[in-house]
């Protein structure tokens, strides 16, 4: 069986998050006490307890989303069930790097609450929003890019699937970008409730000073291979995972490209591996073929070690 880690991004926290895992998991417990540590206060707590509205500060929401992530991997671990290839989505990125062995998991998390604080003061700086299109393709998709950039910034932000695409950029652009995708026909135009247009130029002063948060901590070549959201394909070596994590902020996150490849490669059966199921409902749209999973809590836990151990 050939298995692959797949980890949430940024919209996958909720209030609770991680609380049975560490409830059931030594091993889970203990990422969530460096967790504490690391950050320096009680991190967990606002995990497990809110309140929400400072959960969903994108300087907290970040962490949480890697330190439950990397606890639900830890229990995968201890079990034996080993990944052939990981990737996460946008922040998931970097629970997928400390999955492979390039980073530690003290850095990841201290890393990633700086990369939220920077996106969030990016944000400020130069405001703008995202959009969530559903229904329309790509083509349409670019011919809203064109038509709406005549306001300012508006471009591709995420390619989840054939039919799910995030646009971000400045706020009127991205305003038009909303009247035009209704104008299309798109089933369903969200906006998104972020701090700022998080992968699109807007975000380039933060990636700038991301890479000299980066330039402090050590990055290894991973021990397994990981797809990053920028080339969808395998990162080898330490320096092509520094280049991609500073790209990332102010590029595409090619998710379905990734799922597709890593489906070429062999994958069968994808866990996503920590808070939600949001990951799986893109797979599923993307190859119906594969096996889906989750490890978020103890009903989910049973499940894949049914699934494993059969």
């Amino acid at each position: 069986m050939s298995i692959a880690c797949i980890f949430p991004g940024q919209g996958s926290q909720y209030v609770g998050m991680g609380k049975e895992l560490v409830s059931i998991s030594p091993e889970a417990a203990s990422i969530f006490e460096l967790a504490d540590k690391a950050l320096g206060f009680e991190f967990s707590r606002l995990c497990w307890e809110g309140p929400e509205e400072e959960l969903t500060k994108t300087i907290n929401t970040q962490p949480a989303i890697v330190v439950t992530s990397i606890a639900a991997f830890s229990m995968l671990k201890k079990h034996g069930i080993s990944p052939s290839i990981v990737a996460g989505h946008s922040v998931g990125e970097y629970s997928a790097l400390v999955a492979a062995g390039a980073i530690s998991i003290e850095d990841a998390i201290t890393l990633v609450r700086k990369r939220g604080q920077l996106m969030y003061e990016a944000g400020i700086e130069s405001p703008g929003a995202m959009l969530a299109v559903i229904g329309l393709n790509h083509g349409q998709i670019q011919d809203i890019c064109s038509r709406a950039s005549t306001d300012g910034c508006c471009q591709i932000a995420n390619l989840n699937c054939s039919d799910q695409v995030v646009l971000s950029g400045d706020v009127k652009a991205i305003g038009l970008a909303k009247e035009f995708a209704t104008e299309l026909g798109a089933k369903k135009v969200i906006p998104l409730n972020v701090s700022g247009a998080f992968h699109s130029k807007l975000m380039r002063p933060a990636a700038e000073k991301l890479r000299s948060e980066i330039e402090k901590i050590e990055i290894r070549d991973p021990k397994i291979p990981v797809v990053t959201n920028v080339y969808a394909r395998e990162a080898t070596t330490a320096k092509e995972i520094k280049d991609a994590l500073i790209l990332q902020m102010e590029s595409q996150v090619l998710w379905q490209t990734g799922i597709e490849y890593m489906v070429s490669k062999g994958i069968t059966t994808f866990v996503e591996t920590g808070a939600g199921k949001v990951l799986n409902g893109l797979n599923r749209k993307i190859n119906k073929e594969i096996k889906t999973l989750n490890l978020e809590d103890e009903k989910s836990w049973q499940k894949c070690t049914g699934f494993f151990n059969t």
